[in-house]
């Protein structure tokens, strides 16, 4: 069951992979979550280190967050991904030119996870032929039903 999807990723770049990842989560994140109070509009995923952040997703605090917790929207989220996955990863990103950007947030058993997807980017003349064959889509499902 999706959470939030990152529309934005599909109209920026080609997605040739998926993974699904954990995150590192606060509680007070995962009630914000629950309660539809996060965008991935923003955000992004970087390797460093041999581990993999997720930066500038927002997630806002509830009202009735805790007094005591300092609440950061905008934090670095680590994900929670198998060793091999990242050594994978790091290769594609760093020797093929691939990028990885979020998907979508999403309930996987319960749990919040994270689907990243390894893409290419798009070039302007890429996005215009997206669009144009969307529109062509609409205009034949449109045509269908008139009849």
């Amino acid at each position: 069951m999706s959470i939030i999807e990152n529309r934005k990723a599909f109209h920026d770049y080609f997605i040739e992979e998926r993974l699904e990842a954990g995150i590192a989560l606060q509680g007070w994140e995962v009630k914000a979550i629950r309660a539809g109070r996060s965008q991935l509009k923003e955000a992004y995923v970087v390797v460093r280190d041999s581990e993999v952040f997720l930066i500038g997703a927002h997630i806002s605090p509830l009202q009735a967050a805790s007094t005591h917790v300092v609440a950061d929207p905008v934090r670095s989220r680590r994900l929670l991904l198998h060793a091999e996955e990242i050594q994978k990863l790091i290769g594609k990103v760093d020797r093929a030119g691939y990028t990885l950007v979020p998907i979508n947030l999403h309930y996987s058993k319960g749990n919040i996870k994270l689907e990243i997807g390894l893409a290419k980017g798009k070039k302007q003349y890429d996005k215009r032929n997206a669009e144009k064959d969307k529109d062509w889509q609409r205009e034949q499902q449109r045509l269908l039903r008139g009849r």
